[in-house]
């Protein structure tokens, strides 16, 4: 139950300057830590793609399991290590709004998908909770 690598890339359009974000890895680990200049700024994860008997599975390190809906967590401020920051928030990034053939040709090709998601809430801090695709997921060349 191996999986093949399944390259992701989460960008995150302008969020505010001067927050650091990260993935979650396990737990509590914050890892890859950016600090935002106000630009889009992008996070990178590789995941195992299974599909088996059980169906079409996300599983690792950074790949979180709720009620069999698996996602990836990015942390925000406090939680990604910024001690100072105003902010301890993390975001969802549902598996769920992948679809599954472009999961399979990504993995066959070896090439990285991305999708990109509001960087700022609507108040203007940082997006956090779930967080849905502007325009879906594509391999990038």
């Amino acid at each position: 139950m191996t999986g093949q690598t399944l390259n992701l890339r989460i960008t995150l359009v302008a969020p505010p300057a001067g927050v650091r974000y990260s993935l979650q890895e396990g737990d509590d680990m914050p890892v890859g830590q950016v600090l935002s200049d106000g630009g889009d700024l992008s996070l990178d994860v590789s995941v195992r793609f299974v599909e088996d008997d059980k169906g079409v599975r996300y599983l690792g390190p950074f790949v979180k399991n709720q009620g069999g809906r698996r996602f990836v967590y990015f942390r925000v401020g406090i939680l990604a290590g910024q001690h100072d920051s105003p902010w301890s928030r993390r975001g969802k990034v549902w598996f769920e709004d992948l679809p599954v053939d472009l999961a399979r040709e990504a993995v066959r090709t070896g090439a990285r998908l991305e999708a990109r998601f509001p960087g700022k809430a609507k108040d203007g801090s940082p997006a956090c909770a779930t967080v849905r695709p502007i325009a879906g997921w594509r391999m990038l060349e």
